[in-house]
């Protein structure tokens, strides 16, 4: 890891990647793994928790192993984070990691939670979590989750990104937007780029491979967003075999700078340590399956340079 990650900031004034060590250069990121959790818990995920460090440096070494460098972690607040234990995971390792502020679907948290949530300010809360740290664990975020409905934005997704856009407005950190099952992009970027005025390029959408519709990821890239392609195939998701088409079909049109791939391990049996595919995933099988579609060229921008630039911003 380079000298920033170890504790310091970089101070040339350009671009910064927030890790939970300090902030580093776009470049410094490696090979990453642009959507994963290393901690994760819901109550719509019962027995499937991601609650073990042991299990958690595990899959961080195993994910090193196989040339990973970093991973952008987009647990929100509320869903078990453990930002406290993941500076020592990250030195560990020797993988950078960045944590996530914001928050997720309604679903994921009982209703008083987040009553409370709302009454003290959404925006105050993330913009508190990337300037000033989670918690007292002193670990600052470096992106907003948020996340939208099937097809649509319901009462909580509308609150939630207005919350994440002001907080973006406020320290120009970038939003990072669960699409349920892939679907909603257009509308997700009407609303925080169109109504609220966040810029296209500080917008990453997320699981479009789980919804292959090719017209409307055009769209999406023409907008300036990044575009996320996350998570190993499940039976009732067109991902990893429609992936090579989508990505084709954006880097054809010009847009393979906008593209960015993740692992998404969301289940403690998803983990590799536990039999799952896991992070190394990407780099094991996605990787070399979409290299033989564009190319080794692009598949290197997509895993090293385009994260440093949809995640590396000028922090306010």
């Amino acid at each position: 890891m380079t000298a920033a990650a170890a504790g310091g900031a970089v101070g040339d004034g350009g671009p910064t990647v927030r890790t939970v060590l300090g902030d580093i250069g776009p470049a410094d990121l490696g090979v990453c793994d642009a959507h994963d959790h290393l901690f994760l818990r819901s109550p719509r995920l019962p027995g499937q928790e991601l609650d073990s460090a042991d299990a958690a440096a595990a899959e961080l070494a195993a994910f090193h192993a196989a040339g990973g460098r970093s991973v952008v972690q987009w647990t929100p607040h509320g869903m078990g984070r453990h930002a406290e234990l993941l500076p020592e995971l990250s030195r560990a390792a020797g993988v950078h990691l960045v944590a996530a502020t914001g928050l997720h679907q309604a679903a994921h948290y009982a209703p008083e939670f987040l009553d409370r949530l709302r009454a003290n300010g959404l925006a105050d809360l993330f913009a508190r979590e990337l300037t000033d740290g989670i918690g007292e664990s002193g670990v600052r975020a470096g992106l907003i989750k948020v996340a939208g409905g099937f097809h649509g934005l319901d009462g909580h997704a509308r609150r939630t990104m207005k919350a994440a856009a002001e907080a973006h407005l406020a320290t120009g950190a970038p939003i990072a937007v669960h699409l349920e099952l892939g679907t909603g992009a257009l509308d997700v970027l009407d609303l925080l780029c169109g109504e609220f005025a966040v810029p296209p390029h500080r917008v990453i959408l997320g699981h479009l491979n789980r919804a292959p519709d090719l017209a409307e990821h055009l769209q999406a890239a023409a907008s300036g967003a990044y575009l996320a392609f996350d998570g190993p195939s499940r039976s009732h998701h067109a991902t990893d075999w429609r992936m090579p088409d989508a990505v084709r079909s954006l880097a054809d049109a010009g847009f393979g700078g906008r593209l960015l791939l993740g692992g998404d391990t969301t289940t403690a049996g998803a983990r590799s340590v536990h039999g799952g595919p896991g992070m190394p995933h990407l780099l094991r099988r996605v990787r070399p399956r979409l290299e033989l579609a564009v190319g080794d060229e692009l598949m290197e921008q997509v895993m090293t340079v385009n994260p440093g630039r949809a995640f590396g911003v000028d922090w306010r």
